[in-house]
């Protein structure tokens, strides 16, 4: 729970030692004694997983129960999220697979939802699915950029060519996989999101994640009203909806605090509500210096994905205060995709965000680029990493070697009343100024 003591302190009382999430063990780091602890409201996860799984899939929300909405004779396809995700997929999917025991297990696939993605590894799907799954089933990547994967479904209201995977188009019957969580731009993750970008054209992917619909004001944390990003979700998802829902939310800790299944907009919803009233925190004020994660593996595998745990921190870090961010980053930028390019590409933030939102520029990865250009523009950024420092450096922010000492520093730097804040489960816990409306980034 949030510790409210005394919100200033000296360059030497870094003496209160918490965890963070970091990597998949965490880190222990001294913060300030009167600092912002900023944690999800206690949840109580599942006592009988299995047990709440079939009640969810047996009596669903708006929706045929399962293994009714499914006939023997039919192909299935089930989608769920990649490795870079904490849907809980060896249980998850196995579950799935045994409520649908009268189904032939070839006529089943279960299609790993990349988006634009790197393709999966072997360890990594045995670790996601367990060897049982793997000989059961046909597991496969969703390939953004193979054309013969996808088809083309028509054009969305703002213009966007649609392309789906076409195995998942074709099939019977489909059942979309995830977690709820809030997101940066969306709102939050699930349901819809789960198809966009989930198994989209690398072209439908590029303009879901262009510099308008990323820098519009209202696609932002927690927000659903006008977010051109969740209409974009949910108008592709129309096109060929997901027959089932199952969605889940998570703890800290990454236990199982609630299934949503069912329609996959009803159950959605639902879910949405839930984590909601879980994840979104407010605080009276900003502050000079906050520390962050970005939840730990899976999501802090690469800096690709830490704009989440940036802009969490953002939304409340003073305008030119410190954030000092936690996170492993063992696949790098990463070496694969746009990202590390386009980060490379100018050397300022200011220039590098020109770029972006020039009215010619469309490169898949600009999104994550683009983010971390506009919250460079507001703060500044250490971070505490496995990279290399000139790699760091290379990305327009400081390494750190120590975010102990980064705390103590930046806290010194910002004056004898400094204040300070710490999100030890980084995105997975959005925090806003209670006066103040969630930012976009």
């Amino acid at each position: 729970m949030p510790a409210f003591g005394n919100p200033s302190f000296g360059r030497e009382a870094l003496d209160m030692k918490i965890r963070v999430t970091y990597g998949r063990d965490g880190l222990d780091v001294d913060v300030p004694d009167g600092a912002r602890i900023i944690e999800p409201l206690e949840s109580t996860p599942l006592r009988d997983e299995l047990g709440a799984f079939r009640e969810a899939v047996r009596a669903p929300r708006s929706a045929p129960a399962l293994r009714e909405l499914v006939g023997s004779h039919e192909r299935v396809v089930i989608v769920t999220s990649d490795v870079t995700r904490a849907t809980p997929n060896e249980r998850l999917i196995p579950w799935i697979l045994d409520e649908l025991g009268h189904v032939p297990a070839e006529q089943i696939t279960v299609i790993v939802g990349t988006g634009s993605h790197r393709a999966t590894t072997g360890a990594e799907m045995e670790a996601m699915f367990g060897r049982a799954t793997l000989e059961r089933v046909r597991v496969v990547d969703h390939d953004a950029h193979d054309p013969t994967q996808v088809v083309r479904l028509g054009t969305t209201s703002l213009g966007a060519d649609v392309f789906l995977n076409g195995d998942y188009v074709r099939a019977d019957k489909r059942i979309c996989v995830g977690f709820i969580e809030p997101h940066l731009y969306a709102g939050f993750s699930g349901g819809p999101k789960g198809i966009m970008p989930g198994v989209a054209g690398i072209d439908t992917v590029k303009f879901f994640h262009n510099a308008k619909m990323v820098g519009d004001p209202n696609s932002r944390w927690l927000n659903l009203e006008n977010n051109p990003i969740q209409a974009m979700a949910r108008e592709v998802a129309a096109m060929a909806p997901p027959h089932f829902l199952v969605n889940v939310t998570l703890d800290g800790r990454k236990n199982i605090t609630g299934f949503f299944c069912g329609h996959y907009l009803t159950a959605h919803q639902a879910g949405m509500d839930f984590c909601k009233r879980q994840s979104a925190t407010p605080v009276p004020h900003r502050y000079d210096v906050v520390l962050s994660t970005n939840g730990g593996y899976p999501l802090d595998q690469n800096l690709y994905q830490c704009g989440k745990g940036l802009s969490a921190a953002m939304q409340i870090v003073k305008p030119g205060g410190t954030i000092v961010m936690c996170a492993e980053l063992s696949d790098g930028l990463p070496d694969h995709g746009n990202f590390k390019d386009i980060l490379r590409a100018r050397e300022t933030p200011e220039a590098l965000l020109a770029m972006i939102e020039g009215p010619d520029y469309s490169v898949y990865d600009q999104w994550a680029a683009q983010s971390q250009a506009m919250i460079l523009l507001h703060a500044k950024v250490e971070l505490y990493s496995t990279l290399p420092d000139e790699v760091v450096e290379s990305a327009m922010l400081v390494p750190t070697h120590d975010p102990t000492r980064a705390l103590r520093e930046a806290l010194a730097a910002a004056g004898p009343h400094a204040t300070c804040a710490v999100l030890p489960h980084g995105p997975y816990v959005v925090p806003y100024i209670e006066t103040e409306p969630v930012t976009a980034v």
